[in-house]
């Protein structure tokens, strides 16, 4: 009789006596390697933890525009600046003056008054590079 909650195929999936004895020193082997890939992983990544806490500067670019100076001493308030990237289109995620993402803006769910990015594509190499 099946316990609450007992499916077939977890019933399946768990290996009964005579499969894990056949197992045997091949999957403990297995694990060894696992488990030592893991205590390597744990002190690579204590090795980085002053590097992880450096803070970095994240920009988002929404976009620019060039003008005049006599345009731009003719702004107040209320004024609109177009940008050249149009509502829809990708922005970049820049850190530290690099491009490393493009994304998505998004209104962040738990506050409708902020804005957040949607990473679509995270961008690799350095030709990326602006001035921030």
């Amino acid at each position: 009789m099946k316990q609450p909650f007992e499916t077939e195929s977890a019933t399946a999936a768990t290996p009964n006596a005579s499969e894990t004895a056949k197992l045997g020193g091949a999957a403990f082997g297995k694990l060894a390697d696992l488990a030592a890939r893991a205590a390597e992983e744990t002190s690579r990544l204590t090795n980085l933890e002053p590097i992880l806490r450096i803070p970095v500067t994240v920009q988002v670019l929404l976009g620019s525009a060039t003008m005049p100076v006599a345009d731009l001493m003719k702004l107040g308030r209320g004024a609109v600046i177009p940008l050249d990237h149009r509502v829809g289109e990708p922005v970049e995620v820049v850190v530290n003056g690099r491009i490393v993402a493009r994304g998505a803006v998004v209104v962040v769910e738990d506050e409708n008054s902020r804005f957040g990015v949607s990473l679509t594509e995270i961008v690799g190499g350095s030709p990326g590079d602006v001035e921030a």
